[in-house]
């Protein structure tokens, strides 16, 4: 029984007390036999890694769970997050939005407001359909909303501080006989994190076997980073295989629809927090009931699809509010661009927006009175240490280099993927490809003005504030500055 429709609810009663009611209501309709007719949902979400898998062609990789998920399910190619960033990201897939639309686009949000009463979020969703919802753990949304109408109070989380640790998911017995929507986090990209140390821990995959992409400098310290993520990678293949074993185990794994994906990509210095493939692609494996298996798909799809898949697998109608696209069903048409957005992370405050289509990344910088790598708190990770170091010294090529100095900032990017996958040749100014500058230009243009995407927007004087106050004044970004007069007097 779908209790949701795509209409939103009963506006004249007060939503929260209204949740809960409709939330019983659901439970008590749905009977055994429906909830043998209608699949679990559960996402397997990732901190910080890139699709560096066997099944997406990396013969480096460790990956043999994940790349059996693949087999046995459809494995999405273009695949890409809302922002290349944690907080912006989740606020976006949880309420299968753009984190632009309600003002969720800065990372680390230090002046959190509740999330609007007409937005539902997807746990709620399924609860007001009749499913047991849980997340083993971390969260980081951009807006405040009570915990408990998320996901379901009766359900035992393990003791866990953010992610899921080690092999350890006997907790999951208890959702045998129930219907759910569950989230399991990974550390993915942090496991084994740089923080701290200069010199980050070997992998078990020799550094000297690593691909340096050009626009890092072939250096030992840049090549253990890149060989540590491997390693990172090999490390959540096993909790993901410890993950399937246990649903197997505890008869769950008929009547799942599982979604493995990843908040963003690897945080190396160009990729997390940044809008070229490396920062906003991601691995995308849908397995389960009445998905297709061992398929490979090349359409463009966003973060915020996956919502919107999630609610349509379990049947649920999809309310207006959810600006995701279902990528499951049958009729979907293949969107012509994947639009991508980072804002303020942490201290550095910046504002850049991306457009992907199948052949080109178009990047526009709105802040070009700033380098890209501003300072921020990965400047105690090894690989920014070292690249900064080097910049110093002289020594990187002038790609290399053109990320510390603002000087060679450019206001728009363009990228022809096919010939330039590493996006170091800049076609922005080429006239020969005007034509497709243009047109990703305006297809930005269109959806800021349409979507009143909030980034354009300064950030309020009071948020700036809380963001000076937290970093104790050691900032750099221009926005402070009368801050920084007001403590001089």
């Amino acid at each position: 029984m779908i209790l949701f429709s795509r209409s939103n609810p009963i506006d004249s009663m007060n939503r929260p007390y209204w949740f809960v009611i409709a939330a019983v209501l659901g439970a008590l309709f749905v009977t055994a036999s429906a909830a043998e007719d209608r699949p679990n949902v559960l996402w397997i979400y990732v901190d910080d890694m890139s699709d560096w898998m066997g099944c997406y062609g990396d013969e480096l990789a460790e990956s043999p769970n994940i790349d059996q998920l693949a087999v046995e399910g459809t494995r999405f190619e273009n695949a890409f997050m809302p922002a290349p960033v944690c907080s912006a990201t989740r606020s976006a897939l949880i309420t299968g939005t753009m984190q632009t639309s309600h003002g969720l686009h800065h990372h680390r949000t230090m002046l959190k407001k509740p999330l609007p009463e007409s937005i539902s979020t997807i746990p709620e969703l399924f609860r007001v359909a009749g499913y047991l919802t849980f997340n083993e753990e971390k969260e980081d949304y951009n807006f405040t909303r009570d915990r408990d109408r998320l996901y379901s109070p009766e359900f035992k989380r393990p003791k866990m501080r953010g992610h899921l640790v080690g092999r350890e998911v006997s907790w999951l017995k208890q959702l045998q006989g129930k219907l759910f929507f569950g989230q399991i986090q990974l550390k993915g990209g942090k496991f084994g994190g740089e923080t701290g140390s200069k010199y980050p821990a070997e992998s078990r995959l020799d550094a000297s076997e690593v691909e340096v992409p050009p626009y890092y400098p072939d250096d030992p310290v840049m090549r253990n980073a890149i060989a540590r993520h491997y390693e990172q990678v090999a490390e959540t293949d096993e909790q993901v295989g410890a993950i399937i074993a246990a649903l197997k185990e505890y008869g769950i794994y008929d009547n799942t629809v599982i979604f493995f994906f990843t908040d963003h990509g690897v945080p190396l210095p160009r990729a997390k927090q940044f809008l070229y493939e490396d920062g906003a692609k991601v691995p995308l494996i849908v397995s389960g009931p009445k998905i297709a298996k061992g398929k490979v798909r090349q359409d463009l799809v966003n973060g915020i699809d996956i919502s919107a898949a999630s609610l349509a697998v379990a049947g649920i109608d999809i309310p207006d509010s959810i600006e995701g696209k279902n990528f499951l069903a049958s009729d979907y048409q293949e969107q012509p661009y994947i639009i991508a957005a980072r804002d303020r992370c942490g201290i550095a405050v910046d504002r850049i927006r991306s457009v992907r289509s199948q052949k080109f990344r178009y990047i526009q910088n709105f802040q070009t009175d700033r380098p890209l790598y501003q300072p921020q708190y990965r400047d105690k990770f090894a690989s920014v240490m070292r690249l900064r170091e080097l910049f110093a010294e002289g020594k990187l090529t002038p790609i290399q280099a053109s990320y510390h100095d603002l000087r060679s900032r450019p206001k728009e990017e363009l990228y022809d993927l096919e010939s330039d996958p590493h996006q170091v040749k800049n076609l922005a100014e080429d006239p020969e490809f005007l034509s497709a500058l243009t047109e990703h230009r305006q297809a930005l243009a269109s959806w800021i003005k349409e979507t009143d995407d909030k980034g354009q927007y300064p950030a309020s004087e009071a948020e700036l504030k809380a963001v000076f106050d937290y970093a104790k004044g050691k900032v750099a970004s221009p926005e402070f500055d009368f801050l920084k007069s007001a403590d001089k007097k």
